[in-house]
């Protein structure tokens, strides 16, 4: 195949995602194939698919050979080569935590990773994996660059005032500080929205990722001004398994009067919590959304009740709001939980379209609504391989 490919790796503990781009002569991206190598270290399965979704491959994957995400770049990296005849021209990567030293993506040396493990505390179920594909990828894609590209760097632009935690100002100086996270699918959103959803671009927007993790994201003229995730992707929202926002004086009460220790919480606050936690039934909002269990309907609740609050203050930050948009797994396919989470908003001026949400949208507003609503497919990979292509000033042949 002629042209200029990149691949994209998104690695978490137990699954891999990734996609092939080709770049096209005007400069789109392409995608060749999509892929994941999931239940790593359990039952791995791989499942790619060409570029308008007819299936490449599916097939089981030996355990003990797959036990964790480098291994998992070795699978992706031998189909890869067998599949297609040219070699990819670089590999992008998203990274959760960029920390306060990077603002953009970078090109990845070993000086890079050093810093980027230094953020390992910040993003304890992410960054470790994040660095691992890096270094599996040098590995079995010798001599390919490598790019990182930061779930935090769309937030960068935020005012002193968002960013501040109100701690010695000592800690502030040295990092401690609201960062923000799933910057890349909202970095994707405001790119769509001129052609999506013109008449609210330009204006105040709301963005719901809602997925197992979940956040907000207010926008104003299609830059990020304010997040619910701060300091760690702990905070905000309640998700799968994380509780979002917590009194720190709780998280005291763990150490202190129930003498657990670090990692005990870390593993609480991580793992244990949010719609898990509530509804002892799952971490999947499908699951919940089955069940007639009467934690299972709490949990929903308490989704629900967090999201339509923390608008409720995102739109305070933005002086008013025009739009809302929902996405990722939970805001493009559950109707339920954009519904709910309208209905909590019609104070705003949100009218639901009950048809336009049951079909999926785009537009789930009734015509005349003053906050318009709206639910935009995310799409996170591209939005790494155009950084990946620009940070290496890749051009089609």
């Amino acid at each position: 195949m002629n042209g200029v490919s990149v691949v994209t790796v998104n690695a978490g503990s137990s699954s891999l995602k990734f996609c092939r781009y080709r770049l096209e002569a005007d400069g789109a991206l392409h995608a060749d194939a999509r892929g994941a190598v999931e239940g790593i270290g359990s039952a791995p399965r791989m499942a790619v698919s060409d570029g308008d979704g007819k299936s490449l491959v599916k097939r089981d994957l030996n355990a003990s050979e797959v036990r964790d995400p480098s291994d998992a770049v070795r699978e992706v990296a031998q189909w890869l080569k067998a599949h297609f005849q040219d070699r990819a021209a670089a590999v992008g990567h998203r990274f959760v935590h960029g920390g306060p030293d990077y603002a953009a993506p970078v090109a990845v040396d070993t000086a890079t990773l050093d810093r980027l493990r230094a953020f390992i505390p910040l993003a304890p179920l992410h960054q470790p994996f994040n660095i691992a594909a890096v270094e599996a990828a040098r590995q079995y894609l010798p001599g390919v660059p490598q790019v990182a590209c930061f779930d935090t760097a769309f937030h960068n632009g935020h005012a002193e005032l968002a960013r501040l935690i109100a701690l010695p100002w000592k800690l502030y100086e040295s990092g401690v500080r609201r960062y923000g996270f799933h910057g890349l699918s909202y970095e994707y959103i405001a790119s769509v929205l001129p052609r999506v959803a013109p008449e609210i671009a330009r204006g105040r927007v709301i963005v719901a990722h809602l997925g197992s993790g979940a956040s907000l994201c207010a926008l104003r003229e299609g830059r990020s001004v304010d997040s619910t995730l701060g300091f760690t992707a702990l905070d905000g929202l309640c998700m799968g398994t994380r509780p979002g926002a917590v009194d720190p004086g709780a998280i005291l009460y763990l150490f202190q009067e129930l003498k657990l220790s670090a990692k005990d919480v870390e593993s609480m606050l991580y793992k244990q919590s949010g719609l898990l936690g509530i509804s002892g039934v799952s971490n999947d909002m499908r699951a919940l959304l089955a069940s007639d269990a009467p934690r299972a309907r709490l949990a929903i609740e308490f989704f629900v009740y967090r999201a339509a609050k923390e608008i409720g203050a995102l739109a305070a930050s933005l002086g008013g709001l025009d739009g809302v948009v929902f996405t990722a797994g939970i805001g493009e396919r559950s109707a339920d939980i954009r519904r709910r989470i309208c209905e909590s908003c019609a104070w705003l001026g949100v009218t639901l379209d009950s048809a336009a949400n049951e079909n999926g949208g785009p537009r789930l507003s009734a015509p005349g609504s003053k906050v318009s609503a709206w639910t935009i497919p995310t799409d996170e990979e591209l939005m790494i391989a155009r950084h990946t292509c620009s940070v290496l000033g890749l051009a089609p042949n």
